[in-house]
């Protein structure tokens, strides 16, 4: 029941308050961060889930050079010296990212 729970938390759309925290913490250092993840916002505001938020946190959490090679696809998230693997939601955002012209999954 806990897991069902969480997983309908998840798809819950994100609050606006929570929206612009989460915009203040996805500006980055470089500029090519910055434009992938603003075509991001640009895109799917209105329907970024609390999932999608946390998969972001986790895509932030990155160093930008780590970012950057992910976003430009010179490396898979398997291939980055970071102490942790990408959380499913952090891979789903980057592969959204990857197709910006792609629907994103929509919240039930």
């Amino acid at each position: 029941m806990a897991a069902m729970n969480t997983d309908l938390s998840a798809q819950a759309l994100l609050d606006e308050r929570s929206l612009s925290r989460l915009k203040w913490r996805c500006r980055r250092g470089l500029l090519e961060n910055d434009l992938f993840i603003e075509r991001f916002f640009r895109q799917f505001e209105g329907r970024i889930t609390v999932g999608q938020a946390q998969g972001l946190e986790d895509l932030m959490a990155l160093a930008d050079n780590d970012l950057l090679d992910l976003l430009l696809k010179r490396k898979q998230a398997d291939e980055l010296e970071t102490d942790s693997a990408l959380s499913v939601q952090a891979l789903e955002v980057l592969q959204t990212m990857h197709h910006p012209h792609a629907p994103a999954p929509i919240a039930p």
